[in-house]
């Protein structure tokens, strides 16, 4: 299931599932040339990172090998679909079970065609399918 998981997290390098959040400055800095006092509170966006042709090459590609090997590293905080640090959402091996099981069903038990072909992600906050992702599933004869 290595493949798999690679390729569910080159899913969620495209389309984070948590678009981004607030965090509040906790000393004077600068940042791009910008000073930010502290006691503000600045909004980082995790497609920010994950489009950063510095940091992903050819990031607009879809690459689940990006995500082969333990050679394949990036820089800390360059890959954040769960929030990183002490704020890392606390259920993201929860999740990624959760993710290869029904993967593996799916792959295993079905076949499926999409009906709206090119169908463009919305940001409602998170990345959501615009027509809901319609698909017709065939299950397998075994």
């Amino acid at each position: 299931m290595k493949y798999t998981w690679s390729v569910a997290q080159e899913l969620m390098r495209m389309n984070p599932p948590v678009f981004g959040g607030f965090k509040k400055v906790v000393k004077d800095t600068s940042f791009g040339g910008f000073d930010i006092p502290k006691g503000w509170q600045v909004f980082w966006v995790a497609t920010v990172t994950h489009m950063e042709k510095n940091i992903f090459l050819d990031p607009e590609r879809f690459d689940p090998s990006r995500f082969m090997g333990r050679s394949k590293s990036f820089l800390p905080f360059s890959y954040i679909p769960f929030t990183a640090g002490p704020h890392v959402c606390p259920g993201n091996e929860f999740a990624r079970i959760e993710v290869l099981l029904i993967l593996h069903h799916l792959i295993i038990n079905y076949s499926w065609s999409e009906m709206v072909f090119d169908e463009p992600i919305t940001r409602n906050p998170l990345p959501y399918p615009a027509k809901g992702l319609p698909i017709k599933l065939h299950r397998l004869e075994k």
